[in-house]
C-alpha cells in the first residue's frame, strides 16, 4: 500500500510540475502576440541626439560608420513623432519620417510589434517586423526593426532575412546618446 501512495504523490507532483510549465509558455506566447507600444514609450526620446550611423553596404560586403544626429518632436498629443536625421558630413542626405503608432498600440506605422521588454540595464527593447524587398536583388525579405530606448541612449537597429534563408544580417544601426532633452 505505502509503495502504492508514493506512486501516486510522485504521479500528482508530475502533473502539477506539467500543468505550471504549460501555463507559463502560454503566458509567455501570448506577452508576444499581444505586445503594444504607446506614444509614452517614445515620448522621453524628445529633443536632440548625436551619434552614428552604421550600415552594411551590399556590394563592398563592408560597414561603413559615419555621425548621424537625430531630432525628435511629438506631434501635439498625437501618436506621431517626427525624426529628422540629420548627417553633418552628408547634408544632402539629411531626412524626416513620421513614426506613428497605431491606435491599439499593434504597429509603428506597417511593423507588427513582435515583443516589447524592459531590459536588465532598465533600457526598453521593442521589437517590429514586416516584410519588404532589399539587397542588389530586389529580394522578398522581413526586416526586423529593434527599438533600445531610454532617458540618455537612443538606438535604432534593422535586420534584414531573406526569403528562404535563416540567418539575419544587420542592415543598419543607428546608436545615439541625449544632447539636450524638448
Amino acid at each position: 500500500m505505502t509503495k502504492l501512495k508514493t506512486i501516486t504523490k510522485l504521479k500528482i507532483k508530475v502533473i502539477i510540475f506539467t500543468a505550471f510549465f504549460m501555463l507559463f509558455a502560454i503566458k509567455s506566447i501570448n506577452a508576444q502576440q499581444n505586445a503594444k507600444t504607446s506614444s509614452k514609450d517614445f515620448k522621453i526620446l524628445v529633443g536632440s541626439w548625436e551619434g552614428t550611423l552604421t550600415y552594411l553596404d551590399y556590394t563592398s560586403g563592408k560597414s561603413y560608420s559615419m555621425p548621424a544626429n537625430l531630432e525628435i518632436k511629438q506631434l501635439g498629443k498625437t501618436k506621431q513623432f517626427i525624426f529628422s536625421n540629420i548627417y553633418p558630413n552628408e547634408p544632402k542626405a539629411n531626412s524626416s519620417d513620421t513614426l506613428t503608432i497605431s491606435i491599439d498600440g499593434k504597429f509603428i506605422g506597417k511593423k507588427a510589434i513582435k515583443s516589447k521588454k524592459k531590459l536588465k540595464n532598465g533600457e526598453m527593447e521593442i521589437i517590429a517586423e514586416e516584410k519588404g524587398k532589399d539587397g542588389n536583388d530586389n529580394k522578398n525579405a522581413i526586416f526586423r526593426h529593434t527599438y533600445t530606448i531610454s532617458k540618455t541612449i537612443f538606438k535604432r537597429k534593422k535586420d534584414i532575412q531573406f526569403e528562404g534563408e535563416n540567418t539575419w544580417i544587420n542592415r543598419h544601426e543607428y546608436s545615439y546618446k541625449i544632447k539636450s532633452n524638448k
